[in-house]
């Protein structure tokens, strides 16, 4: 894949790229090479630029892939369907998104355990009676 093609996005991040592209005049890439060296004009890798962007957010170290996991797993919580979420991840093999959905499992059982809590806080019997 050349990274090359269509994603909807949010208006905040729609905003957040615009920006990006005003701080680069003139250069083809969202992400330019701070140090351009001709072959290789653009960032090729982020692992020393991200950890220095959440240091300096205060925010603690995680992966930048961990998002994209949050992602799949806020799309599936939201209700968007596997497959939508599977093609916003822009993956092929809808295998790969199971491994991104495991947290909606999670998710299903706190919202039993959840609906269970609140059975057990009613007084009586709570499948036999009707609220008044």
């Amino acid at each position: 894949m050349n990274g090359i093609g269509d994603m909807p996005m949010t208006a905040v991040a729609r905003e957040a790229f615009q920006r990006q592209i005003a701080e680069t005049p003139g250069s083809e890439y969202l992400f330019p090479s701070p140090v351009s060296t001709g072959s290789k004009p653009h960032i090729t890798n982020l692992r020393k630029t991200w950890s220095a962007t959440l240091k300096k957010a205060g925010v603690p170290y995680f992966a930048l892939y961990e998002l994209r996991h949050t992602f799949a797993t806020r799309l599936s919580a939201g209700g968007v369907a596997d497959h939508m979420v599977t093609q916003m991840l822009r993956q092929s093999d809808a295998e790969v998104f199971k491994l991104y959905s495991q947290a909606k499992l999670g998710m299903m059982r706190e919202a039993l355990a959840n609906l269970d809590r609140q059975a057990n806080e009613r007084p009586g019997n709570w499948f036999t009676e009707r609220p008044a």
